[in-house]
């Protein structure tokens, strides 16, 4: 059977087939934290959007194009490389607004645009800020087509890190790897690869909410990309470097990740924030365990670092030491390697729902500047 030209350039994409899709522009477009907040950075900006030019990079449904011309835009171009492209067209022209808004369906490193823009507008976020590696196209297209000075939104984009403990949660995942510990399985001895299924279990990020009663210092540690200078190169390889005083006796069982973006307009400043203390969003918040986890006392600190590196996935190998200080020699130190496309999901907590529980950090519930 032949395959299309746009089903091969699909295929060359992880995310390309996903988002191509309307049940998953769906799935964001109903995430209310998202899409109001960016109506309201652009609404409450009609100064910038006035008679301007815009780009939405990686536009989907075309909703950030709709959003810049009701705020007043004189023209806004979306580009999107999936087959969404089509979609959107067929929204625009539902819409009576195909002189307003244009689709070019295309990569933004490759696409032409026929003027230079005023604004760059663009959803190019994936859980901790960084995963599927959209920002670095965001970056491409400020480099092409945006006019000196211009505005992107979002501005800044911080990725939050912080020690947590969850018993039950690492027990869950111990257990999925202790499956191949058995000595008798069907008369077959699983256990030469008992340490290999720990080893993948304890390197995939755990996605979804939890309560901000689990973390163990008041501290947390920043990594802050400002869009309208940092580089690909910037996004490709970074450190997050940390140090935590521990605020109670516990077993810290990883670190904790989040982000927050700050659409900055002329009038106002917006800010998304997608942190356990805030209504939930799509992206939820994720959870980096330690396969051995670090027993900390309240007035000891961990200090140690968390190494980013762009991978082949479309996301980023994140390579994390971690030491306790204060202890007597020699230190207590643990590393682990977390691979963030390898992601497993865990909708156990409810954002809006979740409340303490007793001790051990479980919560009951529903389910540096570049």
């Amino acid at each position: 059977m032949s395959v299309s030209h746009d089903e091969q350039e699909e295929a060359g994409n992880v995310f390309s087939r996903y988002y191509s899709q309307l049940s998953h522009q769906q799935n964001m477009l109903v995430d209310a934290v998202r899409t109001t907040t960016y109506q309201r950075a652009i609404f409450n900006n009609t100064e910038d959007f006035q008679g301007s030019t815009v780009l939405d990079v990686g536009t989907g449904s075309g909703v950030l194009c709709f959003f810049s011309v009701q705020a007043g835009a004189r023209k806004a171009y979306g580009v999107e490389m999936s087959n969404m492209a089509e979609s959107a067209r067929k929204l625009v022209e539902g819409n009576g607004m195909v002189d307003q808004i244009s689709i070019l369906k295309g990569k933004v490193e490759e696409v032409t645009v026929p003027e230079k823009v005023d604004i760059i507008v663009s959803e190019p976020l994936g859980f901790l800020l960084v995963h599927e590696r959209m920002l670095e196209s965001y970056i491409v297209a400020r480099e092409r087509f945006l006019k000196p000075g211009g505005k992107m939104f979002p501005t800044t984009g911080d990725i939050i890190l912080s020690p947590f403990e969850d018993t039950q949660l690492f027990s869950e995942q111990q257990a999925r790897g202790d499956f191949w510990s058995d000595h008798n399985f069907m008369g077959i001895d699983l256990t030469s690869l008992h340490t290999q299924s720990l080893k993948e279990v304890f390197a995939m990020p755990v996605v979804g909410y939890f309560h901000p009663s689990i973390l163990l210092s008041e501290n947390q540690a920043h990594k802050l990309f400002d869009f309208r200078t940092c580089t690909v190169e910037d996004l490709k390889n970074f450190t997050i470097p940390f140090d935590f005083p521990i605020t109670r006796t516990g077993i810290m069982h990883g670190l904790a990740g989040w982000f927050d973006c700050d659409f900055i307009g002329t009038s106002s400043t917006v800010p998304l924030k997608t942190g356990p203390g805030s209504p939930g969003t799509h992206w939820y918040q994720c959870r980096l365990l330690f396969e051995n986890p670090l027993a900390v006392n309240s007035g000891q600190s961990v200090v140690g670092s968390a190494v980013f590196k762009a991978n082949a996935s479309m996301s980023y190998d994140v390579h994390i030491k971690a030491e306790v200080k204060g202890t007597m020699e020699p230190r207590v130190g643990t590393e682990q390697m977390v691979y963030l496309q390898e992601q497993h999901y865990h909708y156990l907590y409810d954002q809006g729902a979740a409340v303490d529980h007793e001790g051990g950090g479980h919560v009951k519930g529903n389910s540096s500047q570049v």
